[in-house]
């Protein structure tokens, strides 16, 4: 990586500048300029962006930094960002389009291209919610913007022909045939399948998915369940899953899959159990929030709010312990999640 003095010397040639005129627009002595092309002294941080103005690049360009640098500065900054600044924005957009044509870096890009618009839809739909939530509160009896909050918060769908999942079910089976040894395309495509109650078809694909080299027991189970369910074959299923539970003792994978299967029937202190048990049993460090979510929706569910808030002191203890988060966008939410809580306490 070219050390910080000769990338400003080399800019500011490309720019046809003297070390007297930068350090006029600079306002500062043409010595220090000197010093920091001679690697004597370094500019303070907050020349960084006037430098990158005047030179017409970016902050990161003034560093010279590799591609997978670049990478992931975006991708941490994203992560500790709600919401990145337009110039920002358009910088990063720039750069990842710019890569999209290198061999060697095409998959890391697009897929930084898409969480840099989802980044940003995020950030417009929390916006579109508050919104949309204050016109149905001033209106209340009218549509209006609920079809905007129902896209930007996920809310039901009534209409059938809004809420069901064709369109994901044509991808994925297109990704299936594309990859017939992709186990995970298989799974998204099952997910959709039971969301609507296409239970035939799922059966079909899992036994497809079943003959997959290395694939996995428990999910087939899991999956069978699930099946049973759409079927509204409620007994089946649960047999299902309390054999699986009880061949996989102590599995964090099995009790996770338990738990999600009876948070969606709405059993939720069995769900509550199975969370506990899975989050308890997590070999890996650091561990991932999902259990103390889910824990913490249900008792959100069940009105009980003070339980649900000191669920997001574990999840806050989570992040800032196992994970090391100081100012993660996270972070961030769950505190104000927390507090959202503790404020409905009554």
């Amino acid at each position: 990586m070219m050390e910080l003095g000769k990338k400003i010397r080399q800019l500011r040639f490309k720019a046809g500048l003297t070390q007297e005129q930068l350090a006029e627009k600079l306002g500062i002595v043409p010595q220090s300029v000197s010093k920091w092309e001679n690697a004597v002294a370094m500019p303070d941080i907050t020349m960084l962006p006037l430098l990158a103005e005047i030179f017409g690049v970016s902050i990161d360009d003034l560093f010279d930094l590799t591609a997978e640098q670049r990478f992931n500065r975006i991708e941490n900054r994203m992560d500790a960002e709600e919401e990145l600044p337009q110039d920002v924005f358009r910088e990063y957009e720039e750069f990842l389009k710019g890569q999209l044509t290198s061999e060697q870096n095409k998959k890391r890009a697009t897929e930084l291209m898409a969480y840099l618009y989802w980044h940003r839809m995020e950030t417009y739909a929390r916006k579109v919610s508050r919104y949309a939530k204050e016109a149905v509160r001033l209106a209340p009896n009218e549509k209006g913007c609920q079809w905007m909050l129902q896209k930007a918060d996920g809310h039901a769908a009534w209409d059938w022909n809004v809420a069901n999942h064709t369109a994901a079910i044509d991808f994925y089976r297109e990704l299936v045939r594309e990859n017939p040894d992709s186990e995970r395309s298989y799974c998204y495509l099952l997910d959709n399948l039971i969301a609507d109650h296409r239970a035939d078809e799922a059966e079909e694909v899992l036994e497809r998915m079943s003959a997959l080299k290395n694939f996995r027991l428990v999910i087939h189970q899991v999956y069978r369940a699930h099946i049973a369910l759409a079927r509204f074959d409620e007994p089946t299923a649960d047999r299902i899953i309390e054999k699986l539970v009880a061949a996989h003792e102590g599995e964090f994978a099995c009790l996770f899959e338990a738990a999600q299967y009876y948070a969606g029937k709405c059993d939720y202190e069995k769900a509550i159990a199975y969370y506990e048990r899975s989050f308890e049993n997590e070999p890996r460090r650091p561990r991932f929030q999902d259990e103390l979510q889910g824990i913490a929706d249900i008792y959100q569910i069940m009105g009980d709010y003070r339980k649900a808030a000191e669920t997001y002191d574990r999840i806050i203890d989570l992040l800032e312990n196992e994970w090391g988060l100081t100012e993660a966008a996270e972070l961030q939410r769950a505190k104000s999640e927390k507090a959202r809580l503790l404020a409905k306490v009554q």
